[in-house]
C-alpha cells in the first residue's frame, strides 16, 4: 500500500545541559563539547504527499520565515535522491524560535525522517545524518534519536543514558541570533575540553542529590557540570536573558541558559511529579515558560535503521 499522509509528527526540543567552546577551526567554526537532552516540548507536523513535485509549507500557528529549515531539508532530500514527488508540510509550531532549544533544527530533522518514509527512499540513518549537517549543525542529533555527548561543531555525537529529568524552561521575549553571540568579544574560546566521565560523574551526583532533596521537600542548587560559555555574552547582547535566569534561579534554586538563547532553564528533580511546582508569580509580557520532562529518546528513533 502506498503511503500517503503522516499526520502528528512529534519534534521535540533539546536543552544543553552545559555547552564549552574548546576551540576554533581554521574556517571560523567554533569548537564545542555539549551534552544534547531531549524534553517533551515540541513542534507537531503533518505530511501529505504531492506527485506534483511541489514543496509547500503551511503555518497552523506561529507563522515562519518563509524558507524554514524544514524546507530547506525537504528540497535538500528531494534533490539528493532524485525524488520527483513533493509534499505540503504543515507544522504546529508550539517550540519558541530563536531560544537555543532546537527547534527549527528539530523541524528539519523530523521532516527528513517523515519525508523518507513518505517517499519510500529507504534511507538509512548514517545517510540521513550526512544531509543533516550540511543543513545545521544540530539536525544530526536530532536524526540519531539518542541524548548525547556532543564534540566538534555538533556532528561528533555519542549517545548516553541520561537520568530522567524534570526541567522548568523560560523564553525571555527577546531572541538572539546565534551569529552574534559566536562573534562577541567576550566570548571564551579557549575552555579546556572536557571528558564525558566528568559529566556522568556529575549525573550520578545529580540523582543522589534528587533523592536527598526529595526527602528534605525544599529547594536545592542540583551539581550541575560545567558551565555554558555562550551566557555571558548573550547576557550583554540581551538583558532579558540575565533577567529570565534571575527568575528561574529565584523559584528553582538554580539556572542556565541553552544553546546560545535565550531560553533558561532549571533542575526540577526526578521522581514523577517535578520537585517545586510551577510559581504563581506571573512571567513578565512577552515571556513564554512551561515545566518539561526529559525524553529517554527521540519519539521516531525507529523511523530510520
Amino acid at each position: 500500500m502506498t503511503l500517503r499522509a503522516l499526520h502528528d509528527v512529534p519534534a521535540p526540543a533539546k536543552l544543553n545541559l552545559f555547552l564549552h567552546v574548546v576551540g576554533r577551526r581554521a574556517d571560523g567554526y567554533h569548537l564545542l563539547q555539549s551534552v544534547f537532552v531531549l524534553i517533551d516540548w515540541a513542534d507537531t507536523l503533518h505530511f501529505e504527499r504531492r506527485a506534483d513535485g511541489c514543496l509547500q509549507r503551511h503555518d497552523l500557528g506561529t507563522a515562519l520565515p518563509a524558507d524554514d529549515l524544514s524546507l530547506a531539508a525537504a528540497r535538500r532530500l528531494q534533490a539528493e535522491s532524485g525524488s520527483t514527488l513533493g509534499a505540503d508540510i504543515s507544522i504546529d509550531k508550539r517550540v519558541p524560535w530563536a531560544a537555543g532549544l532546537g527547534g527549527g533544527s528539530s523541524d528539519a530533522a523530523s521532516t527528513l525522517l517523515a519525508l523518507n518514509r513518505l517517499w519510500g527512499l529507504g534511507w538509512s540513518r548514517e545517510r540521513l545524518m550526512e544531509l543533516a549537517l550540511r543543513i545545521g549543525a544540530d539536525v544530526p542529533f536530532f536524526i540519531g534519536g539518542h541524548n548525547a555527548f556532543v564534540e566538534g561543531i555538533g556532528e561528533q555525537l555519542t549517545p548516553i543514558a541520561v537520568p530522567r529529568q524534570w526541567f522548568a524552561v523560560v523564553k525571555p521575549g527577546a531572541g538572539l541570533a546565534t551569529q552574534d553571540i559566536f562573534k562577541h568579544p567576550a566570548l571564551v574560546r579557549d575552555t579546556p575540553a572536557a571528558i564525558l566521565s566528568g559529566f556522568l560523574a556529575d549525573a550520578a551526583k545529580l540523582a543522589y542529590s534528587a533523592n536527598e532533596s526529595a526527602n528534605e521537600g525544599a529547594r536545592v542548587k542540583t551539581p550541575a557540570y560545567g558551565r555554558n560559555d555562550l551566557q555571558p555574552p548573550a547576557e550583554d547582547c540581551c538583558p532579558e536573558v540575565a533577567q529570565a535566569a534571575q527568575w528561574i534561579a529565584k523559584h528553582f534554586g538554580n539556572s542556565r541558559m541553552t544553546g546560545s538563547g535565550s531560553a533558561v532553564f532549571a533542575r526540577n528533580g526526578m521522581d514523577d511529579q517535578p520537585l517545586v511546582t510551577w510559581p504563581a508569580e506571573a512571567l513578565s509580557p512577552g515571556w513564554v515558560g512551561r515545566m518539561c520532562r526529559s525524553l529517554d529518546r527521540h519519539p521516531l528513533r525507529d523511523w530510520a535503521g
